[in-house]
């Protein structure tokens, strides 16, 4: 059963990990094109992106999925541990974001649906919580699981986050300004200043 459980979410987190990076790679640096099609266009692509990623997983699951570590009680533990933090961050991110943040309509369609500087919450204490929430939450997935797929994936996953932060960073200075200058300067990208 255990075994079972494990496999479900190495594959769920494999198939569609790679889709979730990419769609923000997509959008950011051609934000431009995104807005002169409409966000429709932009989600049409990203669904059919997002089929083919969990097709190409599904072929590829017995080479993907073919080495794995073994786990016990101190996995789980460290894993509900990254599992509850990345799921308390997220839950005070979800105060603060509306649906149409999530889908980017913000960045998609400006005009439409403007949006404001998110700058009190946790947004107040970090400026990327999601993408910590991101990071925790696939650690635990890697511990948890334990296949090495899912490690190599984690690993991966560190730096491509950065970029997608970077090409946010630009769109969100372009949007707001000044003011996302100056929120950049009092509150830190990832971890929070204590004290």
């Amino acid at each position: 059963m255990l075994d079972s459980v494990r496999y479900f979410f190495a594959f769920l987190t494999v198939a569609t990990l790679p889709f979730a990076l990419a769609y923000w790679y997509v959008i950011h640096p051609f934000i431009g094109f995104w807005r002169a099609t409409g966000p429709w266009a932009a989600y049409a692509g990203a669904l059919a992106v997002l089929g083919a990623n969990v097709a190409l997983a599904w072929i590829w699951r017995d080479p993907l999925f073919a080495v794995s570590y073994p786990v016990g009680p101190a996995h789980w533990v460290i894993a509900a541990v990254f599992y509850v933090t990345a799921a308390a961050v997220q839950i005070r991110c979800q105060r603060h974001l509306k649906f149409r943040i999530l889908a980017g309509l913000p960045e998609l369609s400006p005009e439409r649906h403007a949006g404001e500087l998110l700058q009190s919450g946790i947004y107040a204490r970090i400026r990327h919580p999601r993408y910590v929430s991101v990071s925790f939450g696939m650690l635990a997935a890697a511990i948890f699981c334990n296949y090495q797929s899912l490690w190599i994936a984690t690993i991966l996953m560190f730096p491509a986050l950065y970029g997608i932060v970077l090409f946010e960073e630009r769109e969100l200075r372009d949007r707001f300004g000044e003011a996302y200058v100056e929120y950049s300067r009092r509150v830190p990208r990832f971890i929070p200043r204590f004290g």
